[in-house]
């Protein structure tokens, strides 16, 4: 029976045989993985090596470049924006001072022709008042006639 057991095993057991395969592949599989694996890493430490020592500096002298330049500008445009709201601000002053002195010459004008008006409004009743006092000594001169007359 020894014997059917070993030719058992040799004809219909085939596990020996899988399981050296399956380590072969195995095998295998590992070496050219992590090789390729080695391979992918070595690649991205030369690439984050040459972004470190190369890329990177350069960025950050063109970003100081650019931002020493664009805060140049900013502070040149600031400036004349300044200069603008100045100019604006005296020159609605100047606006207002040129108002304020028109007012003044408008309310001079109308007080001075106010008085005026008086003036004429008092003339006229002065003469009024007189070409009453004519009309009334006329009339009283009338009467006196007119009482000689008529005594007849």
């Amino acid at each position: 029976l020894p014997d059917v057991g070993e030719v058992y095993s040799r004809l219909l057991d085939h596990r020996p045989v899988i399981q050296g395969e399956i380590r072969y592949f195995v095998k295998e599989f590992e070496e050219k993985r992590g090789l390729r694996e080695l391979r992918v890493l070595e690649n991205l430490k030369n690439t984050i090596f040459d972004a470190n020592e190369r890329v990177l500096p350069k960025c950050e002298q063109a970003m100081q470049d650019n931002l020493s330049e664009t805060f140049k500008r900013l502070q040149a445009a600031n400036a004349m924006i300044h200069r603008l709201q100045e100019r604006e601000c005296e020159a609605r002053k100047l606006q207002a001072d040129k108002m304020m002195a028109r007012e003044e010459k408008c309310i001079a004008h109308w007080e001075v022709f106010m008085r005026e008006q008086q003036n004429k409004r008092a003339e006229v009743d002065e003469e009024h008042r007189k070409a009453m006092e004519r009309l009334k000594e006329q009339y009283s001169e009338m009467e006196k006639e007119l009482a000689k007359y008529a005594s007849f």
